[in-house]
């Protein structure tokens, strides 16, 4: 999460480097350095053959239970100019000090007994090996002729360790921030520490309202829905595969990215309340009866219990809407919108009056910024779509009637309005609370995790080898 070597110059997100630290996982290795080397450190490199490693790869760190190899840092390479990185930025000492970091993160995450399952890590690989596919066309043989493996198992087992690795380490650097929260009085202390002439400009800022009417599905079309997947339920039942059904027949596209299983934990709420009700009410080779949510309708399978965690699949069916009923929906937009247009009723009291987003209706339709959860949106960050549907309005117009899917792939008619414009300004402490915050409180996040990488690399065994040891880290890698 946090690379700072001296002159850093680029920030890698650990969310951009899901297959970027090819490196070797080594088991029971764990001691601690210090500058002169002790009896318990050489015991334990003993177990760690440098040479005959070196005769195949050069050993470049080792960080408690893992290695770093020097191939490792040629390929993060290779996988940034995959993505699209200009490399040419990069100093090699960069994606070692960040290899580092990883490292000591997913070791630690073993010690800590933070554990990833296997089925969402094969999850993850599929997903992946999935988008590298489509970068050459399908062609298995091009994909492990660029990665330069010999066959697709071995470079499945190659991603798999390194999801598993970097899964280890995000969920310990969340463990680290997770509890670090930030008092209005270290928001104003943190406001207050910046020099004027260095306080942020905060762009252009809108606040845009909608109002949603949804075409409604007949009860005919859902009980349609519900008799076909209940005969579903009876064929699995009778010996039938739940997976061929849910290949054919299930409309959620998450589920074939994911192998057509989903692992639930009672601990970690995954899913709609609906779902996981329906899903922890079973018992293993169980099937549901069909209930609804608002993605459509579904039946569900647990496959497996695991302790807390649960391997479910489902069919998911979306009951049809009819023409009629899209008619309709449109035609009770118009009116409401010739409403407001001739200023019988407000945006606000129409939203409150008419709207079937329950999200947004209480507050007269008024949209909520997903990244700050406030009411503001920067036009230079305002997602394309909606910037596309509002550019063009102006002093408190009305857009026409627009047809649009919610996250659900639930068809919508929906008008908006821009409610507010905030010109480009700077920070103001009382203007601006909720992004000072956010800064502030990124800033205590940061001076957590450096405090952590402080303790545990003096408690970890950390051994760094040839060039490496000239690079210039922040952090006390070489525990000088």
């Amino acid at each position: 999460m946090l690379l700072k070597i001296k002159n850093l110059k680029f920030t890698i997100n650990i969310k951009h480097l899901i297959v970027l630290s090819l490196s070797l996982l080594v088991h029971n290795v764990f001691a601690q350095e210090i500058i002169e080397e002790t009896k318990e450190e050489a015991k334990l490199e003993e177990k760690i053959d440098f040479s005959d490693a070196k005769k195949i790869d050069g050993v470049a760190a080792v960080v408690g239970e893992y290695i770093i190899l020097d191939s490792d840092v040629d390929k993060s390479y290779i996988q940034l100019e995959a993505q699209g990185v200009n490399v040419k930025e990069i100093e090699r000492c960069q994606l070692f000090g960040k290899l580092l970091e990883d490292k000591l993160y997913a070791h630690h995450a073993v010690q800590d007994s933070i554990v990833v399952s296997p089925t969402e890590i094969n999850r993850s690989v599929e997903y992946q090996i999935q988008q590298f596919l489509q970068q050459t066309g399908g062609d298995m043989k091009k994909l492990l002729e660029f990665y330069k493996k010999d066959d697709e198992q071995s470079f499945r087992q190659e991603i798999y360790e390194i999801n598993k690795n970097n899964m280890l380490a995000q969920r310990m650097q969340s463990k680290i921030v997770n509890n670090v929260e930030v008092t209005p009085e270290e928001v104003r202390l943190f406001f207050n520490k910046i020099p004027k002439d260095e306080l942020p400009t905060f762009g252009t800022e809108l606040k845009v309202a909608q109002i949603v009417i949804e075409p409604k599905v007949t009860k005919e079309e859902k009980q349609k829905v519900i008799d076909r997947l209940s005969q579903f339920k009876k064929d699995v039942e009778a010996g039938s595969s739940f997976r061929s059904k849910a290949i054919l027949y299930g409309e959620d596209p998450g589920l074939k990215q994911s192998g057509y299983i989903y692992t639930l934990n009672k601990k970690k709420p995954r899913m709609v309340k609906e779902f996981r009700q329906a899903a922890f009410s079973l018992q293993e080779g169980q099937v549901s009866e069909p209930f609804e949510t608002d993605f459509g309708i579904h039946i569900v399978y647990l496959q497996k219990i695991r302790g807390q965690e649960y391997d479910v699949s489902h069919i998911l069916i979306k009951p049809k809407v009819s023409n009629s009923a899209m008619k309709e929906a449109k035609e009770k937009l118009e009116r409401i919108r010739k409403r407001i247009v001739d200023g019988e009723i407000s945006f606000a009291e129409a939203a409150k009056a008419s709207s079937d987003e329950k999200e947004t209706r209480a507050n007269g339709g008024q949209l909520i910024n997903p990244e700050t959860q406030d009411y503001n949106f920067e036009l230079t960050r305002m997602d394309p779509e909606l910037y596309a549907q509002i550019q063009d309005l102006k002093g408190g117009a009305v857009s026409p009637i627009l047809l649009d899917q919610d996250r659900s792939q639930k068809k919508k008619f929906k008008i908006l309005t821009v409610t507010d414009r905030i010109d480009e300004h700077q920070a103001d402490f009382s203007r601006d609370f909720l992004k000072i915050k956010q800064q502030a409180l990124n800033e205590k996040k940061i001076k957590a995790v450096e405090k952590w990488q402080k303790e545990k690399i003096i408690d970890t065994y950390v051994k760094i080898t040839g060039s490496y040891r000239d690079c210039e880290f922040s952090s006390n890698w070489l525990k000088k």
